[in-house]
């Protein structure tokens, strides 16, 4: 059956072209979405793989990202009719099966939707702040002025906020696999509670919360298995991005059961990348 594949990028045409030209295979579909503000010109875009328009402003940590990729899921699901999932791609990933292996891998796990989730309250994921408190993308000054007298008025009168439409928040990584079906459900859920994603436009990062929410919330919650199939090393002192990846992770990777690593850049990871090549194309040969 056929994969998608949906890569956001913003940098370094030649990286993502090199992940696009691993992904090509017939029974996989790539599209990009190419952030609006980035230098990244369309024409030198590799050939197999289909734009994602309208192209999106895309701001860490805001609603664009989540419009990015609304956008980009109601593009595939109605140029493509036929497909088992979508998989959600930064163009800093690098695949570690090679193509054979991912299908019949994610054949093995065709029953089950590929979510890192888990719910955000205090013996959970404690981000209850990101949902109760407001937060501006962007906006003129008296924009920013409300919206930090909004948060001094819920601290001082302890109150916070609170999903509306009785959704409970959920939440993890930005990168999933889902399935055509769990998609459609969601979308369908999105459309019918526009509250809900109006209540997402003043959420600190939103792209690690709706779609948790959306399927935690509908019949494909008993599908979910809590695991993006991704390696991601986080620096130990904390950060809100994840270490970018270089020679001293290889062993790390080797071992652990992902189907991508992230992040990668073609200078910082240049000691990596070889070796992950060398290694994947062992695997082709077992």
């Amino acid at each position: 059956m056929k994969q998608v594949f949906l890569i956001c990028a913003h940098k370094d045409i030649d990286q993502l072209n090199s992940l696009v030209e691993a992904l090509r295979d017939p029974d996989f579909i790539v599209y990009v979405h190419l952030d609006r503000k980035s230098a990244l010109d369309p024409a030198a875009l590799h050939p197999s793989a289909i734009r994602v328009a309208p192209r999106i402003d895309v701001r860490w940590g805001g609603f664009s990202q989540v419009q990015a990729t609304l956008v980009s899921l109601r593009q595939i699901l109605r140029e493509q009719p036929d497909f088992d999932k979508v998989i959600f791609l930064s163009a800093q990933d690098y695949p570690l099966l090679p193509n054979e292996l991912l299908k019949r891998e994610l054949m093995r796990l065709q029953a089950h939707e590929l979510l890192e989730t888990a719910p955000i309250r205090p013996d959970g994921w404690n981000v209850g702040f990101r949902y109760q408190f407001f937060h501006r993308e962007g906006g003129g000054k008296l924009e920013r002025l409300a919206c930090g007298l909004a948060n001094r008025m819920l601290r001082l009168t302890g109150q916070r906020r609170r999903m509306p439409d009785g959704f409970a928040p959920h939440g993890g990584a930005s990168w999933w696999a889902l399935s055509r079906d769990c998609l459609l459900e969601a979308l369908r859920l999105a459309d019918s509670h526009p509250r809900l994603l109006r209540f997402m436009r003043t959420v600190q990062c939103p792209d690690e919360m709706l779609f948790q929410t959306l399927v935690m919330h509908s019949r494909f919650a008993v599908r979910v298995l809590s695991d993006n199939f991704r390696y991601v090393q986080w620096p130990e002192q904390g950060a809100r991005n994840p270490k970018v990846l270089d020679a001293a992770d290889f062993e790390r990777i080797r071992a652990s059961n992902a189907h991508f690593c992230r992040k990668l850049d073609s200078q910082a990871s240049a000691g990596l990348l070889p070796r992950l090549r060398q290694w994947k194309e062992s695997r082709a040969a077992a």
